[in-house]
C-alpha cells in the first residue's frame, strides 16, 4: 500500500508498520470515528481512512501545526517560501550552520512557538528526535548540516504538507486536542476504534510528559473498560529484556508482534531491531500472530503528494 507521510519527523514514526495496523483496522470493521489519544506525528491517522476522527496529543505543537492546516493557515505555498529563506541562513551561518540553528530554536523557546519553526526544528534537529525539556523547551541539538535544507529537502517537505492538508478533514469531522489521554478514550462508543500509541515504558521516549508506570496502568483501565474496539502499539521484547508490561497488563488480551528495526535514536541499544506487539481487545485470528520476516512482504511506497508538479501544470 501507498502511505501518506507526514511533515513532522520523529523517532518511533510508524510509516513502515501502517499496513500492519491497517490489517487490524480492517479486520475490526468499526463504522464510527478514528480515535488516538497518542496522535504523535499523525502517520496512522492519516492513513486510517477515517473520515470522522478524535485526535489528541500532550504536545501542544503537534496540535497546534494540524490545527493551522486545517484551517488552511498552514499551506504548501507558505511552507516552501518559509524553508527556502530559513534553509539559506542556515547555509550561510556561523559555525557550520550551529549559529541559525540556535537562533530559530532561542526564538522558539522564547514563547513564539512557530509552527514553522517547529517544523524546522524537527527536520533540522539531531537524529531526528524530538524531546523537551522539564519546562516546555525544545532541547535537541543540531545535526550539523549546514545545507539540510536542499531544494530537494525542501521539495519534500513541501508535498508532505501537501499531503496531509488533503487528508485533515474540516471540524467538526476532524477534531484536534491538547489533553490528556484520559480525557479522551472515554468519548470513545462502541462503534469507533482506538488506536492508542504511547511511549514505551522501560525503553528511553522522546515524549512532551514522558511516561510512568502509572500511566500504563490508567491506560490499561480505560482500554479494559472501554465499550470501543481498540488497538495499542507497544514493544513486546528485544535482545535483552521483555516488556514486563505485557506480562503485568496486556497479556488478557490478544496480541499479534512482527519484528521492527529503529534506524534512529540516540543510543546504540534504540537502533537495534525490536519486536513490536499490537494488542487488540477483538478477534485476531485471521491475522499471522507473529511475523518474523520468513515470508515475502510487499515494500511499503511511500505516498507523498506532489505539490510541485501539480502548481506547475496548473499555471
Amino acid at each position: 500500500m501507498k502511505v501518506i507521510v507526514p511533515p513532522i519527523k520523529s523517532q518511533g514514526i510508524k510509516t513502515k508498520l501502517v499496513p500492519w495496523i491497517k490489517d487490524l483496522t480492517v479486520l475490526a470493521n468499526q463504522k464510527g470515528k478514528w480515535i488516538e489519544p497518542f496522535l504523535g506525528t499523525g502517520v496512522v491517522a492519516f492513513n486510517s481512512g477515517y473520515k470522522s476522527a478524535v485526535l489528541n496529543d500532550t504536545n501542544p505543537h503537534i496540535i497546534n501545526f494540524y490545527k493551522a492546516v486545517q484551517r488552511k493557515e498552514i499551506t504548501p505555498s507558505a511552507m516552501k517560501i518559509y524553508l527556502e529563506k530559513e534553509g539559506k541562513l542556515l547555509s550561510q551561518a556561523e559555525n557550520n550552520g550551529y549559529e541559525h540553528y540556535l537562533q530559530v530554536r532561542s526564538r522558539f523557546n522564547s514563547g513564539e512557538f512557530s509552527s514553522y519553526d517547529f517544523i524546522f526544528l524537527s527536520r533540522a534537529g539531531f537524529n531526528g528526535m524530538m524531546r523537551f525539556g522539564s519546562k516546555g523547551n525544545w532541547n535537541i541539538p543540531f545535526c550539523k548540516k549546514p545545507d539540510r535544507f536542499a531544494q530537494a529537502y525542501v521539495t519534500k517537505i513541501v508535498n508532505q504538507v501537501a499531503a496531509v492538508s488533503q487528508v485533515i478533514q474540516p471540524e467538526p469531522d476532524w477534531t484536534f486536542h491538547n489533553k490528556s489521554f484520559a480525557e479522551i478514550i472515554p468519548l470513545a462508543t462502541e462503534d469507533d476504534i482506538i488506536y492508542c500509541d504511547p511511549p514505551y515504558y522501560g525503553r528511553h521516549v522522546d515524549y512532551y510528559n514522558g511516561w510512568t508506570e502509572k500511566d500504563e496502568e490508567l491506560l490499561f483501565d480505560l482500554l479494559s473498560q472501554t465499550k470501543a474496539k481498540f488497538i495499542l502499539s507497544t514493544w513486546h521484547h528485544n535482545d535483552w529484556r521483555e516488556n514486563d508490561m505485557i506480562a503485568r497488563f496486556w497479556g488478557k488480551f490478544n496480541i499479534v508482534t512482527k519484528d521492527h528495526f529503529y534506524h534512529n535514536g540516540g543510543s546504540i541499544e534504540n537502533r537495534r531491531s525490536i519486536v513490536e506487539a499490537l494488542v487488540c481487545n477483538f478477534d485476531t485470528a485471521e491475522i499471522k500472530q507473529h511475523n518474523h520476516q520468513k515470508e515475502e512482504t510487499p515494500k511499503v511506497q511511500q505516498l507523498e503528494f506532489d505539490w510541485f508538479n501539480q502548481r506547475t501544470a496548473l499555471l
